[in-house]
């Protein structure tokens, strides 16, 4: 009596490997059907999917099952080196281009035209987006632009290990506005902690907009400020210095 078993593998050919291996059987014994090819998914990163196949065993004929593994460990490694697995670590100058492709390829799905000026650093490429009506790139408070940011590191920064390069997008000097209009709001409301003697508490930030207010109010004689709160919704309070001492002082007696 046949048995039909479902099996999973990076490869049609993996999948079908793994099976005999596990029943201890030859492939040619097995018949299968590939229910879902294998799939590499959003330009290689995100939504990989392995080959799904259903096998049905042939009773009549079977392998030693240390001959099938022993097939599975070849097959496996031949797959990896044809496939460029084991590839060197990428330089610095080869990760940028991986971010530039990366960016590319998006831009092009999204159909929309953007011309990439990049610009290296030590450590970092800043790439700088222009072209008309790149809003969208941008979204409410440069959370789109973050999250593109995001990508483009992963893609950059795939197997390397210690050796990072530090992706940076810019869409026509979106960031340093931004930087302006934090600085100026982080004045505004350092004003107003002070006037009402209360801790005022911004909105969610990412991390380098909250440094920013952080580093617009570090001199400050009469404010302080910290972040509290969870990824990713963390927030920076501003709190009158004055009203601290106050209240600690009140503690102590």
């Amino acid at each position: 009596m046949a048995e039909t078993m479902e099996w999973t593998g990076k490869t049609v050919e993996a999948a079908l490997a793994a099976a005999a291996a596990s029943l201890g059987c030859s492939e040619e014994s097995l018949e299968y059907t590939v229910i879902e090819q294998p799939s590499r998914g959003f330009l290689g990163i995100l939504g990989r999917k392995p080959a799904r196949i259903r096998v049905r065993q042939d009773e009549t004929a079977k392998a030693p099952a240390a001959d099938a593994a022993a097939d599975v460990e070849e097959l496996e490694e031949t797959l990896a080196e044809e496939a460029g697995v084991r590839e060197l670590k990428p330089t610095l100058c080869e990760q940028q281009q991986r971010a530039k492709k990366f960016l590319e390829d998006v831009f092009a799905t999204m159909k929309i035209e953007v011309d990439l000026v990049s610009e290296a650093q030590e450590d970092s490429a800043i790439f700088h987006l222009e072209g008309r009506n790149l809003g969208i790139l941008i979204g409410k408070h440069g959370q789109t632009l973050d999250a593109l940011q995001y990508l483009a590191n992963l893609a950059a920064n795939r197997g390397t290990g210690s050796e990072r390069l530090h992706v940076i997008l810019d869409v026509e000097g979106y960031r340093a506005r931004r930087e302006e209009t934090l600085t100026r709001l982080a004045g505004h409301l350092a004003e107003k902690a002070c006037r009402i003697g209360q801790e005022i508490h911004l909105e969610p930030m990412n991390r380098h907009e909250r440094k920013i207010i952080h580093m617009a109010l570090q001199d400050s004689r009469k404010v302080s400020t910290y972040s509290a709160g969870e990824e990713p919704r963390r927030y920076v309070v501003i709190a009158p210095k004055r009203r601290r001492r106050e209240r600690d002082d009140y503690k102590r007696e």
